[in-house]
């Protein structure tokens, strides 16, 4: 059976033949309907739950980030942020093994934990919500979350039919974070229901973000499709003046990250020894150079 998540790869084979988002689109409109009664209902959240308010940081030159090389994501095996397997030795070995410490799926889940904290790392620090200038609100942040999941499930869909199985446990992963973050958020009833809805959200999101990508697909799709997915709230297609230098600067973040992902090696990627382009180092080389 196909992981629940790559049922949107389906989805996405249709696209294949067009050469606009109408598809795209029709999810997307699924999606906004979802977000209107997911989001008011996780509405009355506490103060220790979201920070509420835009960033009050210094602002940043947005058309200067974001256009370096890409280059692999993977640490160094010196790093200190490696998330490594602890060597076991002798009899306590032998016991683990015989407990299935080792099993493929045991060892995968462990990786897929550490692949999902990457995520987390990169989605909860304020870094990201201060370059993009976007408050962080239940909306904002699922909507990164989704984006930055994406990125890790396209990248691990590159290594066929395994990739695909270790995919899954991250999803596994990220939707137990969410339906625990969504009852932290003050939902309780109904929770099935709004974890329905958000799955709704997931699935169009996905395949909106892989249709942009499409060789045939428009250099503005991309950013036309973040506006409405992470920055839009009033539905509208395509991000007024005031937002499109925003929104630029997140496409050209994302292009990178995808290229990024696509020439980390797969060891990094299984063991979730990676890291997203820390983007407060962005931030610091740009007051660096005036």
């Amino acid at each position: 059976m196909l992981p629940r998540w790559s049922r949107a790869l389906t989805q996405l084979s249709r696209l294949g033949s067009h050469r606009s988002l109408n598809h795209g689109n029709h999810f997307y409109a699924i999606s906004r309907q979802s977000y209107a009664k997911a989001a008011a209902a996780v509405a009355p959240v506490t103060t220790d739950t979201l920070e509420k308010g835009l960033p009050s940081g210094p602002m940043v030159n947005l058309d200067k980030l974001f256009w370096s090389k890409p280059c692999s994501l993977a640490l160094p095996p010196d790093s200190p942020l490696r998330i490594d397997e602890t060597q076991y030795e002798g009899i306590k070995r032998v016991f683990l093994k015989l407990m299935l410490f080792y099993s493929k799926q045991s060892t995968s889940i462990r990786g897929a934990n550490v692949v999902y904290k990457r995520v987390i790392s990169q989605v909860d620090k304020p870094a990201i919500y201060e370059v993009f200038n976007l408050e962080k609100t239940f909306k904002t942040s699922y909507a990164l979350l989704v984006l930055h999941m994406w990125l890790c499930l396209r990248r691990l869909k590159q290594e066929g039919k395994e990739g695909v199985e270790f995919g899954q446990y991250v999803y596994e992963i990220y939707n137990h974070d969410v339906e625990l973050r969504v009852s932290k958020a003050g939902v309780n009833l109904l929770l099935t229901k709004w974890m329905k809805d958000l799955e709704k959200i997931f699935y169009g999101n996905i395949v909106a973000y892989d249709a942009a990508l499409l060789p045939e697909a428009r250099q503005d799709d991309l950013q036309n499709v973040i506006w409405r997915n992470v920055f839009s709230d009033d539905g509208s297609s395509k991000p007024d003046s005031a937002a499109s230098r925003t929104v630029q600067a997140m496409a050209r973040y994302v292009r990178r990250e995808v290229s990024c992902l696509s020439i980390t090696d797969k060891e990094a990627m299984f063991s979730g020894n990676f890291m997203f382009t820390p983007l407060n180092i962005e931030k610091a080389k740009l007051k660096g150079s005036g």
